[in-house]
């Protein structure tokens, strides 16, 4: 007789595609910041670049920094390849990420995810900053082409804006895992496209931000410091534990949930005749609040 909560499973394994963004994702700042401060660019100045560049669609979401590292002056005649791997040790990255690599591995009975990371950041950051945490096989950035000292010639392959989408796909048949199979984790517009794509299909999409743009897209949103608050709507939606088994599996790791608040926002614009537009947000008076902490589901 079986009692209390049991985590094994008779039941053949599910196999499902886990696809990951990486900045602001899986860590706490961009990776086009953290290269400026090496070479002594100002964090402003980059803004201003990035913003420029979005402002007139110059790049695909998330492309602005290999757009700069390919055709501004500044950044193309500085940057070596070395400085990718630099930027790599020192990105603050969210706890946990290869405790959630684990997980999703072999971490829940019945059940395999296979883990792949999607970004438009350059790999070489990637992978540098994921060593030991995820293979780098299983790493998908953008990709460059570099002379024999290590300055950037071309571009190779960028995993932005549709790219991403296209990175997906061949995942997908590669692996040979079924649309509704498919779970991504994302935090900006440059995850617009993909998340679009992969509703479109009946698969499962997560937000790990507030933006509104994005939010609103996403089957499911996620705020937490640590890597593991993605597990909540994973385990909720696709594996369908409640609230007391999630617990438990997480106490089993070692983590403890403090706070677990789920709270519904919806936006308004309202429109006065003769005065300037405001933008209010108001919590729904319907939604459970439940407490986990740091990290918020909706």
């Amino acid at each position: 007789m079986r009692t209390g909560v049991i985590f094994m499973s008779d039941k053949p394994t599910r196999r499902y595609l886990f696809a990951s963004d990486f900045d602001q994702t899986l860590t706490f700042n961009d990776s086009g910041y953290v290269l400026s401060e090496i070479l002594g660019i100002s964090t402003e100045e980059y803004q201003r670049k990035a913003t420029g560049m979005a402002r007139l669609n110059l790049v695909q979401q998330g492309a602005e920094l290999a757009y700069l590292l390919l055709h501004d002056p500044e950044f193309r005649s500085r940057v070596r390849k070395h400085h990718l791997y630099e930027v790599g040790k020192l990105i603050r990255l969210k706890d946990n990420i290869r405790l959630l690599y684990e997980i999703l591995d072999s971490g829940v009975a019945g059940y395999h995810f296979d883990f792949r990371i999607l970004s438009a950041a350059p790999v070489e950051v990637i992978q540098s900053a994921l060593e030991g945490m995820v293979p780098t096989e299983y790493i998908h950035g953008t990709q460059f082409r570099y002379s024999s000292s290590g300055e950037i010639e071309t571009l190779v392959r960028s995993t932005a804006g549709y790219g991403k989408v296209a990175a997906l796909d061949e995942l997908q048949k590669t692996l040979q895992i079924g649309p509704d199979h498919i779970i991504y984790v994302g935090d900006g517009s440059s995850d617009i496209h993909v998340m679009l794509h992969v509703n479109g299909r009946d698969g499962f999409t997560v937000a790990v931000s507030e933006s509104k743009h994005i939010a609103e897209i996403a089957n499911r949103t996620v705020l937490g410091t640590n890597a593991l608050a993605t597990l909540a709507p994973i385990l909720e939606k696709i594996v369908q534990w409640d609230r007391l088994q999630i617990r438990a599996f997480l106490e089993s790791h070692g983590l403890l949930i403090q706070e677990w608040d789920r709270v519904r926002t919806d936006w308004l614009t309202l429109r006065p005749a003769t005065t300037e537009w405001s933008q209010v947000a108001i919590p729904d008076p319907r939604a459970k609040g439940l407490q986990e902490p740091s990290s918020q589901v909706s």
